[in-house]
């Protein structure tokens, strides 16, 4: 059978003996795989980006350190921790391409909620304590809150609930968050007001979240968000990867 290609970014870093590497934490791999979906990671390269966004039938943007907002007009936060200016750069001429591909799904997780926020025109809260105190540990270490969908016309409302259930819950792990998301929609919120998912209702699949739905392996929300994306990416085959028969 054939299963929709899924492009994931991912984060450059030094080995021990100084070797710049690709980086992706295997559960970005294994939620695109259990909702049927073949991940592949893609090169840090710009100029490949239009071909990436041609060739893939979905996109997660996926988490990673801080963006360098200076890029877009914003001086960066003292406690800052700024992403490989290389991954921008590439992530930033992926957006771009996905512009001309208004088809295609992406989904952004996290630092990719919020490169998608500021390529539309927003800008960041860039350290959450300093906006919520110690209120500011519910977004991180992995930490489960509840959200509220604000919307019932997102890919988050159905088939899910235009409001969160009684005591379902996101994983956190940020710093942080997105203060305006310029020309995409506010489509949910934590309890604290802080955004937690941002979409384009012009595109057929245009998500950011805040949280990572790569993690709750044993939440409906989150279950449901990822093979959402990918039957939206399944809906662009024929694919050009096929797989044995299960």
């Amino acid at each position: 059978m054939t299963k929709p290609l899924i492009g994931m970014t991912s984060d450059r870093r030094p080995n021990a003996s100084g070797v710049a590497m690709y980086e992706s934490n295997p559960s970005y791999s294994r939620a695109i795989i259990r909702a049927g979906g073949v991940p592949v990671i893609l090169p840090q390269d710009p100029a490949l980006a239009e071909s990436f966004a041609s060739l893939c039938q979905g996109l997660v943007f996926t988490g990673g350190n801080d963006a360098h907002t200076q890029t877009f007009g914003a001086p960066m936060h003292p406690q800052a921790q700024p992403v490989d200016p290389r991954r921008q750069d590439f992530e930033l001429a992926l957006l771009a391409a996905c512009d001309r591909h208004p088809e295609l799904p992406v989904l952004g997780i996290c630092f990719g909620m919020q490169l998608m926020a500021l390529h539309a025109g927003g800008r960041l809260h860039q350290h959450l304590p300093d906006l919520l105190g110690p209120g500011a540990a519910n977004h991180s270490g992995n930490h489960r809150h509840p959200v509220t969908i604000a919307t019932n016309d997102s890919v988050l409302s159905p088939p899910l609930r235009p409001q969160s259930a009684p005591g379902e819950t996101v994983v956190s792990a940020h710093h942080q968050a997105v203060d305006d998301p310029g020309r995409l929609r506010i489509v949910a919120r934590a309890a604290d007001a802080v955004i937690e998912a941002v979409d384009d209702p012009s595109r057929r699949f245009y998500l950011g979240v805040q949280w990572h739905p790569e993690r709750g392996e044993d939440q409906p929300l989150s279950l449901d968000l990822v093979a959402s994306f990918v039957a939206a990416a399944a809906g662009r085959l024929p694919a050009t990867v096929s797989t044995p028969p299960e």
